[in-house]
């Protein structure tokens, strides 16, 4: 008898690109996401200067037919944000202002989508370039609520990507970039990289699934990659699948339930990251 998948099982499966696998099928069903029209829910972190712009790019998106969505979201703690006080996105209706902080409404928005991921599944995120780990910090908190009794945290990489320009941050996120130049908010990654003229030889989430490849290779416990990777959709915008977390998350639960683990976690795109080792002790 040939047993059923639980729902966890069944969203790791699904998005196995997401939380380590670098199998052809894997990459490819990704990659056939990426370029899908129709979403559920598409949340943009941030109302200000960046979140304007993005929201107004995929008002455009939606004009040319390229974009559609059951419900925009705009979360941001200022009531009168720049998104707010411009109201509607050209022929779209106007996005729904969430006063929130960001960490605390991402709390609330994947608890409820980890009870339905089906429903969650055409859902995406749009990431502001100047926030926080906020893929990390959620999936901390969801261990940290998980094993209370646990000792969970996050620590600095032992080891680095080989990459040209890297920095840690104060948080002990530590950053990332092929670039070694100052790059525009509306690049969207090109085959042919706006700076070099040149074809664009690089990408950070092989990179990364290799760095954690060495790791293992020279006998260190490192489960992952767990990827959030931003990948341009329409108009200069890019986002990353909500269920890509909801799958990373499942795959701590099983990975930690019984035994000490180790992950490496990172949200990135082609060209930069931003990634920390996630700890759960016995």
């Amino acid at each position: 008898m040939v047993g059923v998948m639980s729902d966890a099982e069944a969203l790791i499966a699904a998005r196995g690109a997401a939380v380590g696998s670098a199998e052809e099928d894997d990459l490819r069903a990704a990659a056939a996401r990426e370029v899908r029209r129709d979403y559920g829910t598409i949340v943009v972190i941030g109302g200000g200067c960046y979140g304007s712009y993005y929201v107004r790019q995929l008002g455009r998106a939606w004009t040319a037919g390229a974009l559609r969505w059951q419900r925009l979201v705009v979360v941001d703690r200022d009531p009168q944000c720049r998104v707010a006080r411009a109201g509607a996105t050209a022929d779209a209706e106007s996005p729904h202002i969430i006063v929130s902080d960001w960490a605390d409404y991402l709390d609330r928005y994947l608890a409820d989508a980890a009870s339905d991921p089906s429903g969650a599944d055409r859902d995406a995120i749009v990431p502001s370039p100047l926030m926080p780990h906020l893929a990390f910090e959620w999936l901390e908190r969801r261990a940290r609520a998980r094993w209370p009794h646990r000792v969970v945290e996050r620590l600095p990489l032992d080891r680095t990507p080989d990459v040209p320009w890297q920095r840690p941050g104060t948080d002990g996120t530590h950053y990332v970039s092929f670039a070694e130049w100052m790059c525009p908010i509306n690049c969207i990654e090109p085959a042919r990289c706006p700076a070099t003229r040149g074809p664009r030889s690089w990408s950070m989430p092989p990179t990364v699934r290799a760095l954690v490849a060495a790791e293992r290779d020279r006998g260190v416990t490192l489960a992952g990659p767990l990827l959030f990777h931003c990948v341009h959709r329409a108009f200069g915008v890019g986002m990353f699948d909500s269920a890509d977390l909801l799958a990373a998350d499942a795959v701590v639960a099983a990975a930690a339930a019984e035994s000490a683990a180790q992950f490496l976690v990172g949200t990135v795109s082609h060209c930069h990251g931003a990634l920390g080792r996630l700890s759960i002790g016995e």
